[in-house]
């Protein structure tokens, strides 16, 4: 259901808040905040309920809490004189108490989304069965398997859909689940770097691309850049996007290396189990920043997409990923995209691969987060770096 007042929309399920047509970045525990005081306006809502509602029942400050209704109040131009649409109860609590309709979003305030994907299958010439989405129009961009993915379920998902639904607004969108993942094969023999080149190899000829633009993401970045290399016609242009050319076992750091037995252990003890302790320190490396509907999603697609022993096998083969010598091969325009505070891969990788890739364009996010997430404030400049680079005809 969307939600507006004024002259917004608020629409949770592509957390999404619009002014006069534009997106206004916010926060992911900032947006959770918004959405819960408009949906319980009829009420004041007490800390206890915030604490319920937004944080899962986590322990907040109130200092924590302040600064985050005073940056809702921003976000909806709002603020702590006017109270014009989140109103403070003395010692009760807040309200929201602007007019509200529900209903559905006017065609002149947001483009539809593409909703209807085509799920294929094609085969390895191992005679592994990969799975293929494609959906939207226009020219080919292929984003590469990464890990982990379920094409079903990321296209639904509050931390991808938001990316996945702006590339096929602009574009022919092609995806795929690699061995071990999602609805491909997950009983296979070789899960290896050289094997995950190979099914970005047969998802190329089955779609029938002549040459298409590749987005790598975390491990799919390699996967691209040696694809690069070794079909260098077949790549028209290279996203990179937190991603890497060392694995963590080849950095040369023991810290590194400490971290990637580390996360293997934390896989084998609690896969898929949104209670475990592990998997939430698991999540949080990843999406620091996360609103607990996002965790709990990330958690999910670990529990549907592969089993704990393939989550090891793929974790592996990424942790002993080495492409660095490739990087000064590849002939195809490219743009590295990297957050600045990245956990998972240090934006020293970022550099590194900017740096070694001729004429490559780098670009720092400033986020906490593996890949931002919809409504922080780099997810403007993350899209639009993307649409430019798609765009430039140079």
């Amino acid at each position: 259901m969307l939600f507006f007042f004024e002259d917004k929309v608020l629409d949770p399920n592509r957390r999404e808040l619009r002014c006069k047509g534009g997106l206004v970045a916010v926060e992911p525990q900032v947006f959770d905040l918004i959405v819960f005081l408009v949906r319980n306006r009829d009420r004041v809502v007490s800390k206890d309920d915030l604490i319920a509602g937004v944080w899962d029942g986590r322990i907040v400050s109130d200092s924590t809490l302040a600064s985050r209704i005073n940056a809702a109040r921003r976000a909806l131009d709002d603020n702590g004189d006017a109270q014009r649409l989140i109103r403070t109860a003395a010692r009760k609590g807040v309200r929201f108490v602007g007019a509200v309709r529900e209903g559905q979003v006017p065609s002149e305030l947001s483009a539809p989304a593409v909703r209807n994907q085509e799920v294929t299958f094609c085969r390895t010439d191992e005679g592994i069965n990969l799975a293929l989405a494609t959906v939207g129009v226009g020219a080919p961009l292929i984003k590469v398997a990464n890990w982990l993915t379920h094409i079903e379920y990321d296209w639904e998902s509050p931390i991808w859909s938001p990316l996945l639904q702006h590339l096929a607004e602009r574009c022919r969108l092609i995806r795929y689940d690699g061995r071990g993942n999602g609805l491909a094969d997950r009983d296979v023999a070789d899960i290896s770097f050289d094997a995950f080149v190979r099914d970005l190899e047969a998802v190329v000829e089955a779609t029938g691309v002549d040459r298409a633009a590749i987005l790598g993401i975390s491990q799919g970045a390699a996967v691209a850049i040696a694809y690069a290399v070794l079909h260098p016609e077949r790549v028209s242009k290279l996203i990179l996007y937190g991603g890497y050319a060392q694995g963590r076992n080849k950095r040369g750091s023991a810290a590194e290396a400490e971290m990637a037995r580390a996360f293997l252990a934390i896989l084998r003890h609690g896969w898929g189990d949104e209670r475990s302790a592990f998997m939430k320190a698991f999540s949080s490396v990843f999406f620091p920043n996360g609103s607990p509907q996002q965790i709990k999603w990330l958690v999910d697609l670990q529990r549907i997409t592969t089993s704990p022993e393939n989550a090891a096998r793929i974790r592996n083969a990424c942790d002993d990923i080495d492409v660095v010598d490739l990087l000064p091969k590849v002939q195809a325009p490219t743009l590295v995209i990297h957050c600045r505070h990245d956990n998972v891969a240090p934006v020293e990788q970022g550099r590194l691969m900017a740096r070694s890739i001729p004429h490559a364009k780098f670009v720092t996010l400033d986020s906490d987060n593996h890949v931002v997430l919809a409504g922080e404030p780099a997810w403007p400049r993350l899209v639009g770096e993307i649409d430019a680079f798609l765009n430039d005809e140079g």
